[in-house]
């Protein structure tokens, strides 16, 4: 599989998404500006390659997911290719497909994922949103999920990520009513961590996410698949990944270079192993 090097972009025919890596962090970057990054079939098509690539690639410890441009992080699917995507049985099949695969890419992926959003964060955006472990904001951000409004099924996994995050009873008020809400509502609901002024939001994630690549990999590796496996009911939990996965820790070089950095006083250098 390819690596990255400063920058890459795919699907440049119909929107274009952006990745690029800096030191240990991979950006990906929804570009279609124009229509305020509503996500097209081949931007969606991109996705799972940026995703592997970002996997793969053992100098990415962490991802952040953005917008181009200063006005949306993602302002929903391109509904303007509905007519032609999605004109018949066969059509709507490829273009879900296209859609989970997308999903799935990002849901399975085993790093941590960032979503900086600013601007509009819409349908197809709240679900990319809702897909990262964690999201900062701009005070400007807007969200909103508005399928009710536009007759659109909103499919359950998505559903299932809205109410893990934000409990049912906020999930519902978004869904039902398909309102806009505030970065500072979106804090209240639980569906963001953070909001910073628009000029802080790039350093801020910049900062974070540097912080989490230099951290020991498989111990952030072992900890996301423990926050998974809790969501899950206990019946389908994998605790014998779990549990192999926090045994390596022990196992590792790394626990052996953080033991001996804080001896020493040091900033600890963690190499994966």
């Amino acid at each position: 599989m390819a690596k990255f090097g400063k920058k890459s972009t795919l699907a440049a025919t119909s929107g274009a998404m952006h990745a690029r890596k800096e030191g240990g962090v991979g950006w990906m970057t929804y570009d279609q500006q124009a229509k305020f990054n509503a996500v097209t079939y081949d931007m969606r098509s991109a996705i799972p390659r940026i995703m592997q690539d970002f996997e793969s690639d053992t100098e990415v410890r962490v991802v952040v997911i953005t917008g181009a441009g200063d006005k949306a992080f993602i302002a929903g699917s391109d509904i303007s290719q509905f007519s032609e995507k999605r004109s018949s049985e066969d059509a709507r099949r490829m273009y879900d497909k296209v859609s989970e695969e997308a999903n799935l890419s990002m849901r399975n992926f085993t790093k941590p994922m960032i979503a900086m959003i600013k601007g509009y964060c819409l349908g197809a955006g709240v679900i990319t949103a809702m897909l990262c472990d964690f999201c900062i904001a701009a005070d400007d951000a807007q969200f909103g999920a508005p399928p009710a409004k536009l007759g659109l099924g909103f499919g359950y996994d998505s559903v299932d990520d809205l109410v893990k995050r934000v409990g049912p009873s906020y999930a519902a008020e978004m869904l039902f009513t398909g309102d806009r809400y505030s970065a500072m509502d979106a804090l209240k609901m639980g569906l963001i961590n953070r909001v910073v002024t628009s000029s802080e939001l790039e350093p801020t994630v910049q900062d974070i996410a540097s912080n989490i690549a230099a951290n020991a990999p498989l111990t952030i590796r072992s900890i996301k698949t423990s926050i998974r496996n809790s969501q899950l009911d206990e019946r389908a939990r994998d605790m014998a990944m779990v549990n192999t996965q926090i045994n390596a820790c022990f196992d590792s070089e790394d626990y052996k270079e953080g033991r001996q950095s804080f001896l020493e006083k040091r900033t600890p250098v963690f190499r994966g192993k």
